[in-house]
C-alpha cells in the first residue's frame, strides 16, 4: 500500500512539474515580455548623400528600444559613428546621422544600423535587427547657367529662357517665379540644354525674382538668378451688374450641367458659378495643360502671331478686373483672362499656329472649349464654341478651321473667348498677337541660344 501511495505521489508531482513547464512555456510564448518581433528600421534615403544634410532614422518596437548603433563599414572594419542605450521605455526613437570625414575620392560607402529591443526573448538578450545600406557620395553642386533670356517681362506676360544644366545625378530642374510658381524645362537642341516660356501670373502684383533651380539626387542645389527687367500692366476695372434673367438663363443651367447643387438665393447662385465653378475650371485647364504639353526635344521652333477672329470686334480684353453687383450690392469679383471677340453667329474659328488638340469638352463657365498645344509649354484656348471640327488628339495645321463661335457656358451672346496659356497659366494674348514682340522676346532668344550651343 505504501509503495502505491509513493508512486501516486510521484506521478502527481511529475504531472505538476509537467504542467508547470507547459504553463511556463505558454507564458513565455504568449507574454508581451517575451515578444519575438524584431525592431523595425526606417532609414530615409534614396541611395545618395552629400555628407552635409542629416539623414533621418526612425526605430520602432512594441516592447521598446533598448539600444542602437550606427556603423561606418570600410573594407573589413567597422567604425561606430554613434550609439545610445535607452533606459525609459520608448516604442519609437528618431535620430539623425550627421556627415563625417572621408577621403575625397570615395564615391560609395556602406552604413549599418543595429537596434536591440527590451524583449526578454532570446535568453533575455532581446530581439535584434541589423541592416546595411549602400550610399553614393556626391558632394558636387550641379552646373546651372542661363544661356539667354528675354530682356524683360510684364505683369500678366511671358518671357523665354534657355539654360545649360549638367549633373550626373540630376533629380529636379525648373524655373521658379517668386519661389512659388514652377515652370518645367524642355530639352532644347542637344543634351544638357533646356528652354521654356514662363509667365508672370496676373494675380501676382509684386515681382520678386526668377530663378533657375537645379537639385541632384544627393540634394546638392544650385540656384541661378535669371536677369529680367520688369514692366507693369495697366489694369482696367469694370463694374458688372447681374440680373435675375442672367442667373435664371445662364448661372443655373451652367451649374446644373456641371453637377452642382443650386443655392437658395440668387446672389449665392451667381457667386457659386462665378467663384467656385470658375476656380474648378481654371484648375482643370492647368491640370490638362501640364499633363498634355509636349516635352519632346525642341530642334526648331517657329510661332506666328495669333490672329483676331476674322471680322470681329473686341468686347473684353485681358486683365480686366471685374466687380459684380446684384441689386446694387457687390457680391463678387474676378479677373477676365482672355480676349472676347464677336462677329456673326457661329463664325468660323481658325487656329493661327500648328499644334495638337489636348482638350475638347464642356468646361463650366467656359462652355465648349478647345485647347491646342503649340510646344514649349505654349497653348491656345477657344471657349464658348458651338461646334468642334477637331478633337483630341488631332494634329492641326496653321489656319485650319477648328470650331465655330457660340454662346455655351456662362455667357448670353455668341462670341469667342480666346486665351493664351503658358504651362496652364493664362497670359496676355496681345503679346502673342504682336509680330515684333514675338521676334524680340521669343525668336531672338532661342536663336541666340542656338549660336551659343553650337560653339559648345
Amino acid at each position: 500500500m505504501r509503495r502505491r501511495s509513493n508512486n501516486s505521489l510521484k506521478n502527481i508531482l511529475s504531472l505538476i512539474i509537467v504542467l508547470l513547464i507547459v504553463a511556463g512555456g505558454v507564458f513565455v510564448y504568449l507574454s508581451p515580455q517575451f515578444e519575438k518581433n524584431s525592431p523595425k528600421i526606417a532609414f530615409e534615403n534614396n541611395g545618395y548623400w552629400n555628407l552635409k544634410d542629416k539623414l533621418n532614422v526612425s526605430l520602432f518596437d512594441q516592447s521598446g528600444i533598448k539600444s542602437y548603433k550606427v556603423y561606418y563599414k570600410k573594407d573589413n572594419s567597422e567604425t561606430v559613428l554613434l550609439g545610445k542605450s535607452i533606459t525609459a521605455k520608448q516604442t519609437s526613437v528618431m535620430f539623425n546621422i550627421e556627415g563625417f570625414a572621408i577621403e575625397p575620392k570615395i564615391e560609395k560607402i556602406k552604413l549599418a544600423i543595429e537596434v536591440i529591443d527590451n524583449s526578454s526573448w532570446n535568453f533575455f538578450q532581446g530581439n535584434k535587427t541589423y541592416q546595411e545600406f549602400d550610399l553614393n557620395i556626391d558632394r558636387k553642386k550641379p552646373v546651372a547657367n542661363v544661356v539667354s533670356n528675354s530682356y524683360n517681362i510684364k505683369r500678366g506676360g511671358s518671357a523665354a529662357i534657355v539654360v545649360e544644366i549638367s549633373d550626373k545625378n540630376l533629380s529636379k530642374k525648373y524655373i521658379s517665379f517668386n519661389n512659388k510658381y514652377k515652370f518645367e524645362l524642355i530639352p532644347f537642341q542637344k543634351e544638357n540644354f533646356y528652354a521654356t516660356i514662363i509667365a508672370w501670373p496676373i494675380e501676382v502684383e509684386e515681382f520678386q525674382r526668377v530663378n533657375l533651380v537645379v537639385i541632384d539626387k544627393a540634394n546638392n542645389k544650385t540656384v541661378t538668378k535669371v536677369p529680367l527687367y520688369i514692366k507693369d500692366l495697366k489694369i482696367k476695372n469694370d463694374n458688372i451688374y447681374i440680373s435675375k434673367k442672367f442667373i435664371d438663363k445662364v448661372s443655373i443651367p451652367v451649374l446644373k450641367k456641371s453637377d452642382y447643387t443650386i443655392p437658395s438665393s440668387n446672389a449665392e447662385i451667381f457667386v457659386k458659378q462665378n467663384k467656385k465653378l470658375r476656380q474648378e475650371n481654371i484648375d482643370t485647364i492647368k491640370r490638362v495643360s501640364l499633363k498634355n504639353m509636349s516635352r519632346k526635344m525642341i530642334k526648331k521652333y517657329k510661332v506666328y502671331p495669333f490672329k483676331r477672329l476674322e471680322g470681329s470686334k473686341t468686347f473684353a480684353g485681358f486683365a480686366e478686373r471685374r466687380e459684380y453687383y446684384y441689386e446694387k450690392e457687390k457680391i463678387d469679383e474676378a479677373w477676365h483672362l482672355g480676349m472676347d471677340w464677336a462677329s456673326i453667329k457661329q463664325a468660323p474659328i481658325k487656329v493661327s499656329n500648328a499644334g495638337e488638340v489636348i482638350y475638347d469638352d464642356f468646361l463650366g463657365i467656359y462652355g465648349n472649349t478647345l485647347i491646342i498645344d503649340h510646344k514649349l509649354g505654349l497653348q491656345s484656348l477657344y471657349a464658348h464654341t458651338s461646334k468642334f471640327h477637331v478633337k483630341v488628339p488631332n494634329e492641326v495645321k496653321r489656319n485650319q478651321k477648328i470650331a465655330n463661335t457660340g454662346a455655351t457656358g456662362a455667357v448670353f451672346g455668341d462670341h469667342l473667348h480666346f486665351g493664351i496659356l503658358v504651362q496652364g497659366i493664362e497670359v496676355n494674348p496681345l503679346e502673342w498677337m504682336d509680330k515684333t514682340w514675338i521676334k524680340t522676346r521669343i525668336t531672338n532668344v532661342l536663336d541666340e541660344a542656338k549660336e551659343v550651343i553650337k560653339s559648345k
